[in-house]
């Protein structure tokens, strides 16, 4: 079992919640310790958190526990393996108060980002994001 930080499009409500976290462990709402850019960006109007600790604002999002082979599944729909697409450790603490913990989050490379569509955001609320099954060349 994993502890997974979502902050964009797999968090409830977003188009990809059900087909990759589904029923998974719901943990709370929780945000990052550090900073880090968030910003909706690409030609698919993506949430993209930039592996920049220290730049940006602390991120809001939601905590999951996941199995294997679920985070597997969520790799791939992340595209982790392929350049500037990583999965990686980040601290984060629940807003109502509490200790921080450790959880893996998708992070992009800085030049993922292009183009940019907004500036820093600590909440992703954005609705533009076209998902795989609505693009064009999918």
């Amino acid at each position: 079992m994993f502890r997974l930080f979502v902050f964009g499009t797999l968090k409830q409500g977003f188009p990809l919640h059900e087909r990759a976290v589904g029923d998974a462990l719901f943990m709370g709402a929780y945000r990052t310790l550090q900073c880090y850019p968030m910003l909706v960006a690409g030609p698919w109007f993506a949430p993209m958190m930039l592996n920049q600790p220290g730049k940006g604002l602390r991120v809001r999002g939601e905590l999951y526990q996941v199995e294997d082979a679920r985070l597997a599944a969520i790799d791939a729909i992340e595209s982790v393996g392929k350049p500037g697409n990583l999965r990686l450790s980040v601290e984060v603490e629940p807003l109502a108060g509490g200790l921080a913990v450790a959880a893996f989050a998708y992070l992009k490379a800085p030049e993922l980002a292009i183009p940019a569509h907004t500036g820093c955001l600590d909440d992703y609320q954005d609705r533009r994001f076209i998902p795989p099954w609505c693009r064009a060349n999918a």
